[in-house]
């Protein structure tokens, strides 16, 4: 049960982080959109107005945000459980030497 929560909390963590840092990556797709830069991935979740800001020329997708964390705590809950399972036969072999 322990093991279990850290786990959530582990991915948790990532997700944020992973998802901050896509949030630096420009993801603007080419081919006729001026006025904004896009940024984050898979979603892209916050933009940056270049024509026209207005008084903050940045902009944030709440539901492109909230869909990035889910789509990357999956990926890091995915790769934590992989890597766990990968471990643990080795984690025993080393027990049995002891």
């Amino acid at each position: 049960m322990k093991h279990s929560v850290v786990n959530v909390i582990s991915a948790a963590v990532g997700s944020v982080i992973v998802t901050l840092l896509t949030g630096l990556l420009n993801s603007t797709p080419g081919g006729g959109f001026v006025g904004a830069s896009w940024y984050g991935y898979p979603m892209t979740w916050l933009r940056k107005l270049v024509i026209a800001p207005q008084y903050n020329p940045w902009v944030i997708d709440w539901t492109g945000l909230v869909v990035d964390l889910v789509f990357w705590f999956i990926v890091v809950a995915v790769i934590e459980l992989i890597v766990a399972k990968v471990s643990k036969p080795q984690r025993a072999k080393k027990a049995g030497k002891k």
